[in-house]
């Protein structure tokens, strides 16, 4: 689902709010999107457990599935972001595509996802690739899906016990639907820079055009406003509180009525973003392309300085 900005996005054929501060989610608030350790190794002795994804990737590290198997939480399932997570990367769809909703349906049964059953995503980077899977899955329809706050090393850190090599879970049974959270295509990105407001989620030198490691040119969508994920968490790697979250959005300008789109790379950090900003109650649309995209795009204007 492409939304431009000012127009209403569609879930299920029905209108709904455009997106800001008072969006249509009621998926909002800390308790909603993270789940702390103490409390998620209780829920793992409940009756209804959630499912585990271990979702440990990072940038120029491809052993994400060696890191799992030498440990991972009990019980979770490890997943590939860049083959379960993404379509293939090509032109100017960027690096990391949404999947086709039957292959993300696929994989998705291929964890164990059973329908109405709790997801619970992590890694061992503050959540910034676990968001992926937290976004994309509600964008699928999974109503249930939070993010480990303080990642991998807050579970260590509470004396929990970790596995090793891997889970092969039963199949699940998950009926998914594309559509439940709203994106942004390019064309909807430049709008929304001059007409809302877009968040860069990027490092600052990235958005400065100082430096682009990965993405054909360096720079910013003109009229973004840069909002580094990593300033969403304090020096444990845990999310800030929903009142520290809010003004540090409102500071931005996100914190009113006006419409709010956040891009990243590659549509992976941006994930975060969002659920940084879902914990402080205001929402926002993904622009999956991001800015592998955009530049890949030589129509597409370039900005660069602080802005």
């Amino acid at each position: 689902m492409h939304v431009v900005a000012g127009e209403s996005p569609e879930v299920g054929g029905e209108p709904v709010e455009a997106v800001g501060a008072a969006g249509y989610s009621d998926r909002s608030g800390r308790s909603a999107v993270l789940v702390d350790a103490k409390r998620l190794h209780d829920e793992l002795s409940s009756a209804t457990p959630p499912l585990l994804l271990d979702v440990r990737w990072a940038l120029g590290d491809p052993h994400g599935r060696e890191h799992y198997r030498d440990g991972h939480l009990p019980g979770a399932v490890y997943v590939d972001l860049d083959t379960e997570l993404a379509a293939m990367p090509g032109g100017t769809a960027g690096r990391h595509p949404l999947p086709d909703i039957a292959a993300l349906q696929h994989s998705a049964r291929a964890w164990g996802l059973t329908a109405g059953r709790p997801v619970v995503a992590y890694d061992d980077n503050g959540g910034q690739a676990a968001a992926r899977a937290w976004w994309l899955l509600r964008w699928a329809g999974v109503a249930d899906v939070r993010i480990l706050d303080g990642a991998l090393t807050a579970w260590r850190e509470a004396g929990f016990p970790l596995e090793t090599g891997e889970t092969v879970p039963a199949s699940g049974d998950v009926v998914l639907a594309a559509g439940h959270l709203p994106v942004l295509d390019a064309d909807g990105a430049a709008h929304l820079a001059g007409a809302g407001v877009l968040l860069d989620a990027r490092a600052p030198e990235r958005y400065r055009g100082e430096v682009e490691p990965v993405d054909p040119r360096a720079g910013h969508i003109p009229g973004a406003v840069s909002a580094p994920t990593g300033e969403n968490l304090d020096g444990g790697g845990h999310f800030l509180s929903e009142d520290l979250l809010r003004a540090r959005f409102t500071a931005l300008g996100a914190g009113d009525t006006r419409s709010v789109g956040v891009y990243c790379g590659s549509g992976v950090t941006a994930a975060h973003q969002i659920a940084a900003l879902a914990v402080a109650g205001i929402d926002a649309a993904l622009f999956p392309g991001s800015w592998s995209a955009w530049s890949s795009d030589p129509t597409r204007p370039v900005a660069t300085g602080p802005g």
